[in-house]
């Protein structure tokens, strides 16, 4: 097993009820996955939400709230995975290079993503959950 947990951040994007989503192949599957990835050394959760959103899809976004810290473990890479996820406003789609490992971007509406094959069963609780977001300023980055 892996000894430390992953810290990873993603992002909920959302413009016109659909959210910004990727796809992506993960352990052979192609799967739907919230703009999300590796807190990098030295990097804000904040920045890295931000960062991970544009190299994922292209677009700028200012974060929102606070939605949730989400704790999981991966049976298929023995990794124990810590998410804390945040809502997101789109500003721009920029002319940029996009992940290569991100297949596609979509916008998709709530039931096309609950009936998609899900990279984790957070992406979809992350969703869920953001009616309960709270301010940023819960996070204190010292």
């Amino acid at each position: 097993m892996n000894q430390y947990p992953h810290l990873t951040v993603a992002t909920i994007v959302q413009r016109n009820n659909e959210f910004l989503m990727v796809e992506e192949i993960d352990n052979g599957r192609r799967v739907i996955n919230q703009p999300a990835g590796h807190v990098e050394v030295g990097e804000s959760l904040f920045d890295a939400a931000i960062r991970e959103t544009r190299e994922e899809t292209g677009w700028s976004g200012r974060l929102d709230a606070f939605v949730g810290l989400y704790h999981c473990y991966s049976s298929h890479n023995d990794t124990t995975y810590v998410r804390l996820a945040f809502t997101a406003s789109p500003l721009e789609q920029l002319e940029v290079a996009i992940d290569p490992d991100i297949s596609a971007v979509h916008w998709l509406n709530l039931a096309s993503i609950e009936a998609a094959t899900l990279r984790s069963p957070m992406v979809l609780d992350c969703i869920h959950d953001v009616g309960k977001s709270v301010p940023l300023s819960l996070i204190r980055h010292l």
